[in-house]
């Protein structure tokens, strides 16, 4: 066996070793097995599969004595941390999307220098399925190692007759003089969706008819884009562009998802305010939510806010 086929298959330690420019010191995170749910494949949904961590850190030089101080160094909790955080954000497809996620969560440590992250499937057969990324701070932004807060955005429910007002456009205008990101969200269109007689399949169709109503208030102000994913919103907000949210994978990729059926939209925005970390919420046409929220209702025939 060659020593590059070797080290393929060697512990990250292995391979940090091998490969590092210069000495550092490493810190390791070893078998760290949880059951989580995950994967592309519809079989993995539903189910719980056991997935393991391999994480192995290389730091910089702490800077004068470590005297004892456990705040002079990074913490193996970080490391924990970094993959309970990822994995408590969403359901998550792809082990690739997990890795660089969690690495990159590490990076944002000062002392970290460059991580190995392997994680595998151990249930999908008498063998392990996996990948292994490596990732360094040299290839990552000032924004990505900042650890300044996501942004807090304004999100506002419009109901089907304010989707189909003449006050549309002035409502956005008033929205966007607010200052914050703006997300905005709607419920099922008035022409009630097919009917499947099964209720995990009717509340996908439901789920689709409101991404449906979401087109059509992107079709209204063609300033708005329909978004569906997290990353997505995150680089909308901070790239100042209006999403209108299309629910289905963030509901059904959610580890604490919504309670509330698809014909409760108000509720389900309110649940996605939350997720957020919404500073306001603006509802058009409708009642307000049970939230912690700040919210402002406002009627239909109300031209702007006050």
């Amino acid at each position: 066996m060659t020593d590059d086929i070797r080290l393929a298959f060697a512990h990250p330690s292995e391979r940090a070793h091998a490969t590092a420019p210069t000495v550092l010191d490493r810190i390791s995170l070893r078998d760290y097995i949880v059951a989580v749910e995950i994967g592309a494949f519809q079989l993995e949904r539903g189910t719980s599969q056991r997935v393991s961590f391999n994480i192995v850190v290389e730091v910089g030089p702490v800077t004068g004595p470590v005297d004892d101080d456990v705040d002079r160094i990074l913490s193996y909790d970080s490391v924990i941390e970094a993959v309970d955080i990822e994995l408590a954000a969403e359901r998550i497809n792809l082990l690739e999307t997990l890795a660089a996620r969690v690495a990159d969560r590490i990076l944002r440590e000062p002392q970290s220098q460059r991580v190995f992250v392997r994680i595998e499937k151990l249930d999908r057969g008498p063998f392990s399925l996996g990948v292994e990324i490596v990732r360094s701070r040299d290839g990552l932004s000032a924004d990505d190692l900042s650890k300044q807060e996501a942004p807090r955005p304004c999100v506002a429910f419009f109901a089907n007759d304010a989707i189909a007002s003449p006050h549309l456009t002035g409502w956005i205008d008033d929205l966007i003089a607010r200052g914050a990101p703006l997300i905005l969200c709607v419920g099922m269109p008035a022409v009630a969706p097919l009917e499947t007689g099964h209720v995990m399949t009717q509340r996908r169709v439901d789920l689709l008819a409101i991404e449906q109503n979401a087109w059509c208030l992107a079709a209204h102000d063609l300033r708005c884009k329909v978004v569906e994913t997290r990353t997505e919103l995150d680089w909308a907000m901070k790239n100042g562009q209006i999403c209108v949210w299309a629910p289905s994978k963030i509901i059904l990729d959610a580890v604490d998802g919504t309670l509330a059926t698809p014909q409760d939209a108000v509720a389900i925005t309110g649940w996605f305010a939350g997720k957020m970390s919404a500073r306001e919420m603006i509802i058009i046409g409708a009642h307000a939510p049970e939230t912690d929220i700040p919210v402002q209702v406002v009627a239909v025939d109300q031209p702007h806010f006050l």
